[in-house]
């Protein structure tokens, strides 16, 4: 599925998030975008989802305009949002049970997703009984079980640690290698980016603009991204952290308090 956003402006009364944006993410593509808290990454996913409508502009998906949500645009969040009260299994199931799916027939493919994402013999597990990191295992699974056509990731690691967070970034590169949805990713962590993106789109403080595009399309990486150290210098130096914060090796995610802004 592509996503075409075409001349998009967003407004919060007198707040100008989104200056104008027109970009495409073609079918099976991972467009990744990095920036500032608060420049409009965010508003932009919500955008593509059909969770907020642009103040000027056109939100295509398929090429057909966005209404509102639809199943086949998934958008998954840094909190798991899993319902404590249900078991793994049941949580991921749920997603199949709202568009009607006989409830035998989730709960069994809800197992063959967990096993997916390796949470086999945890599957009667209640999320407060294992760790973030599998619950967000979890929270990949009911993503991708509904087979979407579009995956929007809103920072869906960003309250992990680094080795959890590398581990997922695997699985989730597997599963979309598996399933090829069209991905769209908001994510303060260049490492990230650099992994998983076929393109990454680096904004400026809001309103928002692409101050640059990177192109990483043709390169089979591993997370060992030397390769792509003058690429992430750059990234870097855009976001307006310089050679100083690199000697530590400190990953952006955990440098975002030096970007100015609040979460929009």
């Amino acid at each position: 599925m592509k996503l075409a956003f075409q001349h998009i402006k967003k407004r919060f009364g007198d707040l100008n998030v989104v200056e104008e944006f027109s970009r495409e993410v073609d079918s099976g593509e991972l467009v990744a975008l990095v920036g500032p808290s608060g420049c409009g990454k965010s508003t932009l996913l919500h955008i593509a989802a059909g969770l907020e409508k642009p103040s000027a502009g056109t939100m295509l998906a398929g090429g057909k305009p966005v209404r509102g949500p639809d199943p086949e645009r998934t958008l998954m969040f840094q909190e798991n949002a899993l319902y404590p009260w249900m078991t793994l299994v049941q949580n991921v199931a749920l997603a199949l049970e709202f568009q009607k799916v006989d409830k035998k027939q989730a709960e069994a493919q809800a197992r063959e997703w967990l096993e997916k994402v390796n949470l086999k013999s945890f599957e009667d597990y209640y999320p407060h009984q294992v760790s973030g990191g599998m619950r967000q295992r979890a929270a990949l699974a009911r993503a991708f079980i509904t087979r979407p056509k579009a995956l929007l990731l809103d920072e869906p690691f960003g309250a992990l640690d680094a080795l959890t967070r590398m581990t997922l970034q695997d699985a989730l590169r597997q599963l979309i290698r598996e399933a090829g949805p069209t991905v769209l990713l908001v994510t303060h962590d260049v490492d990230e980016a650099l992994f998983l993106a076929d393109r990454i789109l680096v904004f400026s403080k809001r309103p928002a603009t692409v101050l640059k595009e990177f192109s990483l399309s043709q390169h089979e990486k591993t997370h060992d991204l030397s390769e792509f150290a003058d690429m992430r210098r750059e990234i870097l130096g855009l976001l307006g952290i310089h050679a100083k914060h690199e000697q530590d090796a400190e990953p952006v995610s955990e440098t975002q308090e030096s970007l100015e802004g609040v979460a929009v």
